[in-house]
């Protein structure tokens, strides 16, 4: 309700009272759908800040301002110098308009949509906007006629018309006293005393309504606060910036949630895809079965053979039949799939341990949105410090990939550079890598170097550790391999030689690990 026309109405006198012999110092926006205009009686301060924006615009009035040095616009030079003699509100209206004594005029035009500020140096002279797209606001000059209620009364039905400047706030006001089911009589009754109450309010009311914080001159809803109704501009003051702290919190708690909810999504069908390609190995004839059956009906295999139909002792001695490459013995053929069967082991053991990080991964996000429910307590500061508590930063990709000169992933906080070719791995792991960061390349082959950045008190967490391996296989010579063994080591185990050639290093202590080759952020567009 603070840009609601009752409020603006008790708004317009108290600043003309204020500000009558204030001259406009300055008019200037550093933010989009932002216009600034700072005013003075010589020894006094006022600042004016209006939000333009369609998705909620608002009238601020802060007790002091800072001007950013950079991204600062000067805006309406001729506003310069313009004294103030009154405010005014336009009736039944969200507009409030500035009179100066040279007769110039700002308009601000607080609609819910196409919200904008209009200035004019003199009552003929040409309109400047603020939003130039919306030219139709070129031709508000002053308050038009002020419409008669009783004479609209006469001919309506709904006592409603006769106060298009109501709002919401007023109408749940009038259904707590019982307006919906009243007869046509009792309802004019209840919207002029509610329109009493509203011209001259007992308080103004900070209030949550419907999920929202509102300023209220009607106590409905949840009321917080209430404040006195000799001073609008001093519950504008209250008001604002509680607004924008929920605001603010809202949007981060929102952030969060989806952060979570989409980390366990995706780790969930990350362990399921992992079970299922479990089960189909171990519930299928493996290499090794095939590789001893062709072993034990040797002698039934004629030379250059293209299949052959064996009993499988695996199977209840049903019969089976292999294919076979002519051009190859059957004990070569039995030798590279004994050599499968190895990798098959290795790729069970890796989605087994895969399925159950990820598994853990969901249901620590889980667990993680079930705090942040009991968190929900309006406090930002809390909100930012149990983020930070847990890794869940906002991601700062784009910032960080204009810094550096390497391929640039966020993972939970986390970190996650990637050489772009040998030249570059040196730049990333002889300048750039601290000696407590991770670094990681694919094992025996050439590669693209990864470093996760370190965080002082927080391990590199397991699903992290996977992905960034999955990178350094993905960037490599292994990137078409079923299963890619990475070396992974503190950076300070890793050194050049004296007379290597670009991108190559020793690893003095190393760990390995098994992961499919992939670029796991691919989905979310990085590349």
């Amino acid at each position: 309700m603070h840009t609601n026309y009752y409020f603006l109405r008790q708004l317009a006198p108290a600043l003309t009272h204020h500000l009558a012999g204030y001259s406009v110092v300055t008019c200037f926006s550093q933010e989009k759908d932002e216009l600034v205009v700072g005013l003075t009686n010589g020894s006094q301060e006022f600042w004016l800040k209006a939000h333009l924006a369609a998705a909620g615009p608002m009238l601020s009035l802060p007790e002091s301002f800072h001007r950013a040095r950079q991204n600062s616009v000067d805006l309406l030079p001729e506003l310069l110098g313009q004294v103030v003699t009154r405010v005014e509100t336009w009736y039944h209206d969200r507009v409030l308009q500035v009179h100066f004594a040279s007769r110039a005029t700002l308009l601000f035009k607080l609609y819910s949509t196409r919200p904008n500020a209009v200035f004019r140096a003199a009552p003929e002279a040409s309109a400047e906007l603020f939003h130039q797209r919306y030219t139709a606001d070129a031709e508000l000059h002053s308050a038009p006629a002020v419409a008669d209620a009783t004479e609209v009364a006469s001919s309506s039905t709904n006592p409603l018309k006769a106060y298009p400047g109501l709002g919401d706030l007023a109408l749940a006001y009038l259904r707590t006293r019982g307006y919906d089911p009243a007869p046509i009589e009792t309802k004019w009754e209840l919207v002029r005393e509610v329109v009493q109450e509203l011209e001259q309010p007992a308080a103004f009311y900070i209030t949550r309504l419907d999920a929202r914080t509102r300023l209220s001159l009607l106590p409905v809803g949840e009321v917080e606060h209430t404040l006195p109704a000799t001073d609008p501009i001093g519950a504008l003051r209250r008001f604002v910036p509680l607004l924008l702290n929920r605001r603010a919190y809202e949007a981060e708690l929102r952030q969060l949630r989806q952060t979570l909810e989409k980390r366990a999504d995706e780790a969930a069908t990350s362990a399921q895809h992992a079970r299922r390609r479990l089960h189909a190995l171990e519930n299928t004839a493996g290499y090794r079965q095939t590789a001893d059956l062709l072993m034990a009906h040797l002698s039934q295999i004629p030379a250059g053979a293209t299949q052959v139909e064996v009993v499988d002792f695996y199977q209840d001695n049903q019969p089976r039949i292999i294919k076979l490459k002519p051009t190859e013995t059957p004990q070569r053929t039995a030798q590279n799939l004994y050599r499968k069967a190895k990798n098959q082991q290795l790729e069970t053991r890796e989605l087994s341990a895969r399925a159950e990080r990820r598994e853990t991964e969901a249901l620590w996000s889980l667990e993680r949105l079930e705090e942040l429910d009991s968190l929900s307590t309006g406090d930002l500061r809390a909100l930012r410090q149990w983020r930070k508590q847990h890794g869940l930063d906002p991601a700062t990709v784009a910032k960080v990939a204009q810094e550096l000169p390497f391929k640039v992933f966020e993972d939970s906080g986390f970190t996650i550079l990637v050489g772009r070719n040998a030249q570059n791995n040196d730049l990333l792991t002889q300048r750039y890598a601290h000696k407590d960061d991770l670094w990681l390349h694919a094992k025996d082959v050439t590669g693209s170097h990864v470093v996760i950045r370190h965080r002082a008190g927080y391990p590199v967490p397991g699903p992290v550790l996977e992905r960034a391996a999955q990178l350094a296989a993905w960037y490599s010579r292994r990137k078409n391999d079923s299963l890619c063994p990475v070396t992974y080591t503190p950076k300070k185990f890793v050194r050049k030689p004296k007379g290597a050639i670009a991108g190559q290093v020793v690893v003095e202590r190393e760990n390995v690990l098994l992961v499919v080759p992939a670029n796991p952020y691919e989905r979310s567009g990085v590349a």
